[in-house]
């Protein structure tokens, strides 16, 4: 359920038109905002539709990404002895999470983990959004909670499921098989510092935005939309473990893919762009909804869950006043602007998805 928003509430901080925050838009066909980054960052191409300012040296690098080198082993290892001596929330409940930028907070699993002083751990909360502040994950580990939630949040900006099927905007993108492969050499080992259990955790994947937008226009793309979600299935049974026992994943929140089509950027593309993307969304909607009842009924003990985040843009694009909104096209810094930049969501946007994801989630723990 969405609750609505007065307009007081919806006030981003103003940015400077010469510099642009980092995780913002700096470049694109269409793009009228600053080209520039503040210091520290550095505007990529994603495409030529999009670039962004991304950090030129915090960012968690690719060297860090599925295959553990002895370095990042002892980092590791001295990064979860200090953590351990930092006091936890007394039945504290854990959240690993797995996505894109829409998810991303910079989490570094190799650096300070997540604590009751900072629940997400590193950065600081609210972490480095592509929003300019708190995102989803941030509100429903801090807002729309029943207990105390540790968040180790994986999700890196610009994945895909596997660079080998979808190429992400840079090589050094962490693909969703990179985050699991991160996960199960970090805390997937189940550390002294992360003791976690199948019924004390959740499990969130939400990705496709990237596969679909860097793949819509390729001939047979229902069948690739099957490949894609097989490749995403295989990582969920590698989280799961076959006892389905209480040391492996059993509880997962699977997202959807949002109506991309209806984003600034797309909106600025041809009619058959748009119309073509539309139709792969609603396909691998579809599938990935199947898919998840599919696994859920091969293994026993095993919960899955679907926020429909398509549903709930669409609710808030086809009425964007009735939740604080000024418009559904708008972007960029100001009150009641739905989207932060042509393709990402605002803060104010990601607090009413938290929300919405509270609702889902109310029969687990939170």
């Amino acid at each position: 359920m969405l609750r609505l928003l007065g307009a007081s509430f919806l006030v981003l901080a103003p940015v400077a038109l010469a510099q642009q925050t980092v995780w913002g838009q700096c470049g694109g066909i269409g793009w009228t905002g600053p080209t520039t980054c503040a210091s520290g960052n550095e505007c990529i191409k994603q495409n030529d539709w999009y670039s962004q300012c991304l950090p030129s040296t915090a960012t968690p690098s690719s060297s860090s990404s599925a295959v553990v080198s002895s370095s990042s082993t002892t980092s590791s290892s001295s990064s979860t002895t200090s953590s351990s001596s930092v006091p936890q929330p007394t039945g504290a409940n854990y959240w690993f999470s797995f996505g894109d930028s829409y998810t991303q907070t910079g989490f570094d699993p190799y650096g300070t983990l997540p604590s009751a002083d900072n629940p997400i751990g590193n950065p600081t909360f609210p972490g480095w959004t592509s929003t300019g502040g708190i995102n989803w994950v941030g509100a429903g580990t801090t807002t729309y909670n029943k207990s105390h939630i540790l968040t180790y949040n994986y999700a890196y900006g610009g994945a895909t499921i596997d660079s080998n099927l979808v190429a992400p905007y840079q090589p050094t993108v962490i693909s969703l098989t990179e985050q699991v492969d991160q996960y199960l050499a970090t805390a997937g080992t189940k550390p002294p510092s992360t003791p976690w259990t199948g019924s004390n955790s959740l499990f969130s994947i939400w990705i496709g935005i990237n596969d679909i937008g860097n793949s819509f226009w390729l001939e047979d793309r229902d069948a690739f939309s099957d490949v894609l979600l097989n490749a995403e299935f295989a990582l969920v049974q590698k989280l799961v473990h076959e006892s389905y026992s209480d040391t492996g994943a059993r509880n997962f929140l699977f997202v959807n893919v949002p109506p991309i089509d209806r984003s600034p950027m797309m909106l600025a593309a041809d009619q058959w762009s748009q119309d073509t993307e539309r139709v792969v969304i609603n396909t691998f909607n579809a599938k990935l909804a199947a898919q998840a009842a599919a696994f859920k009924a091969s293994h026993p003990g095993v919960e899955t869950y679907i926020w429909d985040s398509h549903a709930t843009f669409t609710r808030i694009l086809d009425s964007p006043t009735t939740y604080g909104f000024v418009d559904a096209t708008t972007f960029g810094a100001g009150p009641g602007i739905f989207w932060g930049d042509n393709l990402h969501p605002s803060s104010p946007a990601h607090v009413l998805f938290a929300e919405d994801v509270a609702e889902v989630l109310q029969n687990t723990i939170w």
